[in-house]
């Protein structure tokens, strides 16, 4: 698979808001350029689950980000969640792959009937009927009949369903671990080279 020069990357309210920021980093390593979304509900877990606080308004979240992560000019770009007029809202103009993470069992449903009422589902959506590359990451436990059937759903329409499940085969040392092996998995899907994770036999 030919390296995405370009990602949209979602993130939603489900805990592990730390799988989302060392992916953001991870794809600023790899000079990709992000196109950046977030919830309301995912600005509240960040601020609890990490030390960041990030600023509410899209140009200051991007310049933010930006400085954070060491960033070229224009690498992260924000929209809002009512921003209808940027390029992930469109066929024409949305990378060629996406990615929730964390994906809230809200989300995945929305995405699952097609509700489009923010930006991230409209996102998701142009995904799936464009047929690109779409990965939902949820952290959630148990699931219910429904989670589980929106995920079936999801994957029968070309989703990759790639749960924030860590494995513990690589001898994990810290949580830092733990979350590398997820974030990893995901890169791999993306077909980003990456060096969080040996590959299975190597």
């Amino acid at each position: 698979m030919a390296e995405p020069r370009r990602v949209t990357l979602a993130v939603t309210g489900a805990s592990g808001a730390q799988y989302a920021l060392r992916l953001l980093e991870c794809l600023v390593r790899a000079d990709v350029e992000v196109f950046f979304l977030i919830s309301q509900a995912a600005q509240l877990v960040v601020a609890t689950e990490t030390e960041l606080q990030l600023p509410p308004k899209p140009q200051a979240l991007a310049a933010f980000l930006t400085e954070h992560y060491q960033a070229r000019a224009g690498q992260i770009r924000v929209f809002g969640k009512q921003d209808w007029m940027s390029p992930v809202a469109s066929g024409s103009g949305a990378p060629s792959a996406m990615v929730v993470c964390p994906c809230s069992t809200g989300t995945l449903s929305a995405i699952a009937c097609g509700a489009s009422n923010n930006l991230i589902e409209r996102a998701a959506d142009v995904a799936l009927k464009e047929r690109r590359q779409l990965i939902l990451v949820p952290r959630e436990s148990p699931y219910s009949t429904i989670h589980l059937e929106n995920m079936l759903r999801l994957s029968q329409m070309g989703a990759v369903i790639l749960p924030a499940s860590p494995g513990f085969y690589h001898q994990p040392q810290s949580i830092d671990d733990l979350v590398d092996f997820v974030v990893a998995r995901i890169l791999n899907q993306l077909g980003i080279e990456q060096d969080l994770l040996k590959r299975w036999g190597e």
